[in-house]
């Protein structure tokens, strides 16, 4: 690493006519060996949260044994080229989502609270993981936090038994009363990243505008390539080659969309007509936000409760939802696990994209944790216990991976959230429904 008297802020960022492009961590922002050992020893944590609906099929999405994770389940076989980093952990639960709805598993899972039973406006939650972790941590980033979802719906009413739609619709809560919106359309999504100036409506009109974000900041990226090293150069590079491969994906989709007679109704306009397509490209986004350091904290729903979504890239022409309710017939339970291990291998995909971005001494993957699961575990009897969790990454240094720790009595999910918070250095005595955390997740495994 070369080390430089004169170093660029952390919060370095490119700028144009309403544009703003933030920067990876590069050599040029580390002054001098007492920062780099301070860098090297404490890297900036990142937590990110992926929900899917509707649990799984237990029996092939868990693991063999405990311990040491030697064999993965046919569910998570994607995964294997990152077993080292990978807890799966069995047995936790969610008392508070019970009477046992899709509603509930959606609300209760990053807040383990209990919703208000209501189809109003007097809704009544909890205050979500992620929001708790960007109280403290997000203060350092453009966004304090990032709320991603694949279905952008308007749903309002009662939506499930009696419960406002509201509970399904949103993941994060800045507080009881507040659900924070989640954003589907990719295009969207980047204008927030990297659009400067303005209402949201008029930053997203001035990007269609132009033919590149990056050609707004030539100018900015000339400069800065002048000051930087052989290797930073290469670095940044790299970043803009991404950026702009990202930005010709979406207008391709756009154009897709302007050309299409018939649009697709259940899907926001302008984003890719294929599910996997249009997954792959949210999570790229997730990898740019936080490779530019725009945010450390992420949510997004990978698919809705009572998602209707068929998936004919993997040969499941079935609705989801139905799916689930099969009371237990043999070739329905295939098609859930078949989906199962499809959205399993999209989360490997972005798994495989942060382990290859460099991040000071290590990767994005190597810097953050990421819990991917649902608040259901099987959907036919719409139970909240056995709840099919994972973690992946390395969380700064924190998580021992290559594990699957397997509780013998139901354990709340809220240990582990408090867990992932005492992680990312926000220290609570506890958390909803918690009663300790998951020690086993911190510690190495004994030989």
């Amino acid at each position: 690493m070369i080390i430089t008297k004169k170093a660029l802020p952390r919060r370095t960022f490119l700028r144009g006519m309403g544009a703003s492009l933030a920067l990876p961590l590069l050599d040029a922002m580390v002054p001098a060996m007492t920062a780099l050992a301070a860098t090297t020893a404490n890297p900036v944590r990142r937590l990110g949260f992926v929900y899917v609906p509707m649990g799984a099929h237990i029996p092939q999405w868990t693991p063999p044994g405990s311990g040491r994770l030697t064999e993965l389940s046919p569910t998570l076989l994607s995964l294997a080229p990152f077993v080292d980093q990978l807890t799966v952990i069995t047995n936790l639960e969610l008392k508070n989502a019970y009477p046992g709805t899709h509603a509930t598993s959606n609300a209760a899972f990053l807040s383990a609270a209990r919703a208000k039973w209501t189809e109003s406006t007097d809704y009544y939650l909890g205050t979500t993981v992620d929001q708790v972790a960007a109280r403290q941590i997000g203060g350092e980033t453009p966004l304090p936090s990032l709320e991603l979802a694949m279905d952008l719906l308007t749903t309002v009413g009662q939506c499930d038994n009696g419960y406002a739609c509201v509970y399904q619709n949103n993941l994060s809560w800045s507080s009881p009363t507040t659900p924070l919106p989640a954003e589907a359309h990719p295009r969207v999504v980047f204008e927030r990243l990297f659009g400067d100036g303005g209402s949201a409506a008029d930053r997203l009109t001035e990007l269609r505008k132009r033919s590149s974000l990056l050609d707004w900041v030539r100018e900015d990226i000339s400069r800065l390539q002048n000051r930087l090293g052989p290797g930073d150069r290469t670095k940044v590079g790299q970043y803009l080659d991404t950026v702009r491969e990202v930005e010709r994906r979406i207008q391709k989709a756009e154009a897709q969309t302007a050309d299409s007679p018939l649009p697709d109704l259940d899907r926001p306009v302008g984003v890719p007509a294929a599910y996997a397509d249009h997954a792959r490209l949210m999570f790229d986004l997730q990898v740019l936000a936080l490779q530019g350091d725009v945010t450390r904290v992420i949510t997004f729903q990978l698919a809705r409760e009572t998602s209707t979504r068929t998936y004919p890239e993997i040969g499941v022409s079935d609705p989801h939802h139905p799916l689930t309710h099969n009371g237990g017939n043999p070739e329905m339970l295939a098609k859930v696990a078949k989906i199962n291990a499809f959205h399993v291998s999209l989360f490997a995909y972005f798994l495989d994209k942060l382990k290859a971005t460099p991040d000071g001494n290590g990767s994005l993957l190597d810097h953050s944790a990421y819990l991917y699961g649902s608040g259901m575990s099987n959907a036919d009897k719409h139970d909240h216990v056995n709840l099919p969790i994972l973690v992946a990454g390395g969380g700064a240094g924190r998580i021992k991976g290559g594990r699957h720790i397997k509780y013998s009595e139901p354990t709340p999910l809220a240990n582990l959230h408090l867990t992932l918070l005492d992680m990312a250095g926000v220290h609570l005595d506890a958390f909803a429904d918690s009663q300790g955390k998951v020690k086993e997740l911190l510690e190495p495994l004994s030989l």
